[in-house]
């Protein structure tokens, strides 16, 4: 039906008879020629129609409308140099049309296509279609295909074998919750969709295939947000005979290489590498920003012997002092610094603390006259501030004080335009392997029950688990969390003292996992993998707000399909023959 595509026609084309499939873009009326640009999926070209060329071809062309499907056919010619658009990959040539075929008419789109504005993004996930229609959408499915490709590619350079694991499985109580599947043909039972491949390429790391990679669906029924959808897709690694150490080496190699080919990027190697409580205590943030700088200190030392109440009562309770220094604050007004505390407040502080700092050091504040000249010139010292600055304090306990100056970290940074372009990646490792969980009080796994304790902390396993740090570790891109790994427990008996700690009795252990713990005991090789979220990376990559524009058909944030209407009801006779009515 073609013979060329649209997008890909040059001036070495000229003078060639080519067949054209295509939208038509849009249209000018010149009054006697008539251009229409026709689009396909490598781009445009103009289409010429000339009433002294054909008559009918013309006569046609003034009937042609926008997001009609055209065939047309003509010489490809050379534009005069006036007529040249630069701004074209085709706008050297355009194309005398001699016959035009209409191959399905169009309604008027409910928003326009050819034109960037403003759409509700309901409207645009009804009418996905058209949406994926406008360049920059398309141009967003493009980026995540190479993306895939690029990853394919290295990873089976390195001996990588991809394996499809299923997506009817069994719920098993590790993370978040499961969508179930009823089964027809056992009446009562359920399958569960996948939240990730994690046991299964365990499995296939315990029968040998050394290197396991997939791109993989997965499912968690949980709140959304603008980078988490109910279903996602996430390249999955696990590797055998590898430490933490290759584990990261090999993912650096595998971004550089990533960057390079897709956007010609370099990227600066090695990466940037942080514990956890590190990160926590000089950015306030498990998955901090480091494009700009902004560290927090602590000056809990500082007030030992303080007069001021709030901070002597946050100290004798266990918790800290920790300040932040904001370049240029000094010049925030009294109601800049109120919003300031609203938001800190709104981010779980009990108030905000702060100090306008002007020359010689000198202090203003309303908690100035409670310090000592001593400790508020240390407090400059500490935090680095200078002239003009403003340092803000939150008194709290450790985990409380952290979150709420990251915040404000990253909102400061945005209204001062202190976040520099490029990427910036970093390693977050040792993450506490259990926390306490807020309803029940009781140990909880922080990832997942499946991760080895290191060898460091391993001794805490039994008596003080909150001390136990995880062989985990996260990459962080930009300030966004893009891949979870760790090594994996390769022990039965360490796996079973594990899901032990965390309430899982004997048989209850055995119908969870029993198939993992049987799998351990025949010779598991030490493993450990990670997983990227491929979306959030496509994301990062084309610089866009919400992982929604990087999938095709994305759910709104109500979990919805404006396209489908999923979710929906279905007919009682399906739930009766499920046995579910």
């Amino acid at each position: 039906m073609r013979s060329h595509y649209c997008g890909e026609l040059t001036t070495k084309d000229a003078d060639e008879h080519v067949i054209l499939c295509g939208w038509v873009h849009r249209r000018r009326d010149h009054g006697g020629l008539i251009f229409i640009d026709l689009r396909d999926v490598s781009g445009l070209v103009q289409l010429v129609f000339d009433p002294e060329r054909s008559g009918k071809t013309h006569l046609a062309g003034h009937r042609l409308r926008p997001e009609e499907v055209i065939q047309a056919s003509g010489a490809v010619a050379r534009r005069s140099p006036e007529t040249v658009n630069p701004d074209l990959a085709t706008g050297e040539v355009e194309i005398n049309v001699t016959d035009v075929h209409v191959l399905n008419r169009a309604e008027t789109p409910p928003f326009s296509i050819d034109e960037p504005e403003e759409v509700d993004e309901v409207l645009r996930l009804k009418y996905r279609y058209l949406d994926l229609r406008r360049r920059e959408m398309l141009d967003n499915l493009l980026l995540r295909h190479r993306v895939k490709g690029r990853l394919r590619g290295f990873l089976e350079e390195r001996r990588f074998i991809e394996v499809e694991t299923p997506v009817l499985t069994k719920s098993t109580p590790e993370g978040a919750r499961d969508f179930l599947v009823p089964a027809r043909l056992r009446q009562k039972m359920f399958y569960a969709l996948p939240q990730s491949p994690q046991l299964f390429k365990q499995l296939l790391m315990i029968a040998g295939l050394d290197r396991y990679y997939q791109i993989a669906h997965a499912f968690r029924d949980e709140d959304l947000r603008a980078d988490r959808q109910p279903e996602h897709t996430q390249v999955d690694l696990e590797m055998s005979f590898m430490s933490v150490a290759e584990m990261m080496d090999l993912v650096e190699e595998l971004l550089a290489d990533l960057f390079d080919s897709v956007l010609g990027a370099s990227l600066d190697r090695p990466f940037v590498r942080l514990t956890y409580d590190q990160a926590l205590l000089k950015y306030g943030s498990d998955k901090p920003d480091l494009r700009f700088k902004l560290p927090i200190a602590d000056v809990s030392g500082l007030f030992a012997g303080t007069e001021f109440g709030v901070f002597a009562r946050a100290l004798e309770n266990g918790g800290v002092i920790r300040a932040l220094r904001t370049p240029g604050g000094a010049s925030f007004s009294r109601r800049k610094v109120d919003e300031l505390t609203d938001f800190a407040i709104s981010a779980g502080a009990k108030g905000l603390a702060y100090l306008y700092v002007h020359e010689g050091g000198k202090v203003t504040s309303p908690i100035a006259k409670f310090l000592s000249n001593e400790e508020t010139a240390q407090v400059i010292e500490k935090t680095e501030s200078r002239q003009g600055d403003l340092i803000l304090f939150v008194a709290d306990l450790e985990m409380a004080a952290a979150p709420v100056l990251g915040a404000l970290r990253g909102r400061l940074a945005h209204e001062l335009k202190l976040v520099s372009k490029g990427w910036s990646f970093l390693w977050v490792t040792e993450f506490p392997m259990f926390k306490l969980d807020e309803v029940s009080g009781e140990i909880a796994a922080e990832h997942h029950p499946f991760t080895l304790p290191t060898a460091e902390t391993i001794g805490f396993l039994d008596d003080e688990p909150l001390k136990v740090r995880g062989s985990l570790f996260d990459l962080v891109l930009n300030g966004v969390e893009i891949a979870s790994g760790g090594l994996r427990i390769y022990d039965a008996g360490l796996q079973r003292r594990v899901l032990s700690l965390l309430g899982h009795e004997d048989h209850k252990m055995e119908a969870d996992f029993g198939f993992l713990l049987d799998a351990l005991r025949y010779g598991a090789p030490p493993h450990g993998g990670l997983a990227f979220g491929l979306d959030r990376l496509v994301m990062l990559m084309g610089g866009l707000g919400t992982i929604r524009d990087v999938i095709a058909f994305p759910k709104t944030q109500s979990g919805n399909c404006p396209l489908t209407g999923a979710p929906a009801p279905v007919d009682p006779a399906q739930l009766k023959e499920l046995g579910l009515k």
